[in-house]
């Protein structure tokens, strides 16, 4: 979940500001002058009333900062056993988790078929992708969304690249789709397919028809990742395993290798 989508960071610039007066932090002490200088950043992009205050209200998160503290590991790069990191993931064998991610295609049937009509991106695909993230809806996270943004754009590995993510979660919270106690991923992942904050500002789609896009509704958030695939490159109709063209789609998703070939091993099981 925590390296997602660093692929797309350039292209999200738009939503950042060219210049930054905030300047990371490799202290927790420093966590209040950095907030003060993202809130003259998230000014210049258009943030209002709300989302300062949820700025204001927002403290570091322990567990993302114990998270980024770690030696950077290597597993976007070593060849895993897919199987192993299904398991593991899941916390059940990968048979029952592609026996599950079958189940929850069958109970919403009409939605994939929709979403596939429209984007082209198989039900097998989307329901494993949503159940390794969030086991299907059932666990969203723990940690305040706008904290543990701005705590992950605060320290220096990861800024600025995510200061843009960071702002884009103070600009939800201006449009009331999450408040500043709205929990999610250590990282500032959000809803049912756990986004970052400005890959949902430039994908979310309504996939529910009910004239909205909310991270919290399955359909949408499903649409949305759809969306987000299809917009980096995904072929319709094409297959998704390692070494196609698919296969190097989903490193927008996640630029972890072991993920990559764990949804595609899972969602070549399920079909």
């Amino acid at each position: 979940m925590f390296k997602k989508s660093l692929l797309t960071i350039a292209a999200l610039a738009v939503l950042a500001t060219p210049a930054f007066a905030a300047e990371c932090i490799t202290s927790k002490g420093s966590f209040g002058a950095y907030k003060q200088g993202l809130a003259k950043d998230a000014s210049k992009a258009g943030v209002g009333k709300r989302g300062l205050q949820a700025l204001n209200a927002a403290s570091l998160s322990d567990i993302t900062w114990r998270f980024e503290s770690r030696p950077s590991s290597q597993t976007g790069v070593s060849q895993g056993d897919p199987a192993r990191f299904l398991a593991k993931r899941s916390g059940s064998s990968a048979q029952n988790f592609v026996n599950q991610t079958r189940k929850k295609i069958a109970r919403n049937p009409n939605t994939f078929a929709a979403i596939e009509r429209k984007y082209g991106v198989p039900a097998s695909l989307l329901a494993t992708i949503w159940g390794l993230e969030t086991s299907w809806g059932g666990y969203l996270g723990k940690t305040p969304i706008v904290s543990g943004a701005v705590t992950l754009s605060s320290y220096c590995r990861r800024h600025p690249k995510f200061e843009v993510h960071a702002i884009a979660a103070l600009k939800m919270a201006d449009r009331g789709v999450i408040s500043g106690k709205t929990r999610g991923g250590p990282s500032g992942e959000l809803g049912h397919m756990q986004f970052l904050a400005g890959n949902w500002l430039r994908y979310g789609v309504d996939g529910n028809g009910d004239g909205r896009a909310d991270p919290y509704a399955a359909a949408d958030a499903l649409a949305t990742a759809a969306n987000m695939l299809r917009k980096n490159g995904w072929k319709p109709g094409k297959p998704f395993g390692q070494g196609t063209r698919n296969f190097k789609v989903l490193s927008v998703w996640n630029d972890s290798g072991n993920y990559q070939r764990a949804i595609a091993y899972a969602a070549g099981l399920v079909e």
